[in-house]
């Protein structure tokens, strides 16, 4: 059976949709505009607070580019009016140093309803084993 969304779950999928096409074209400013003043961010390198302008920066500037994406097993969680929280797995192909490898992992997003609008403050990703 298929889950219905509510209008607030839509806008936050929107918005992860939205911040991956940033990622996917490179586009600093949006991603930027899309995080929180400084987000918490781990992954296979660790832990780290980033700043909206890195994080901008960081988009652009990065040699690796995210030719393909899908997000499925998508669950949101809203545990206040002004905070949601989506977990999913990201099907991703990236391009780094001439290679392009294909990979699966698991993402989680914390988004924050603030003065300007809905911010991600926090990201996890953590690549899948494969079968």
């Amino acid at each position: 059976m298929t889950r219905v969304m509510n209008t607030r779950e839509e806008i936050i999928l929107g918005l992860e949709k939205d911040y991956w096409e940033a990622m996917k074209r490179k586009d600093g400013k949006r991603a930027a505009e899309l995080s929180g003043e400084t987000s918490l961010v781990t992954n296979s390198h660790g832990v780290s607070a980033i700043a909206k302008t890195k994080m901008g920066a960081m988009t652009e500037d990065g040699s690796w580019t995210l030719e393909d994406y899908s997000l499925d097993d998508v669950q949101i969680a809203l545990p206040a009016p002004d905070v949601a929280i989506i977990a999913y797995k990201a099907r991703q192909t990236v391009k780094t140093g001439g290679k392009t490898r294909s990979f699966e992992a698991a993402d989680c997003s914390t988004w924050v309803l603030g003065a300007a609008g809905w911010e991600c403050h926090a990201h996890s990703e953590v690549m899948l084993e494969k079968a």
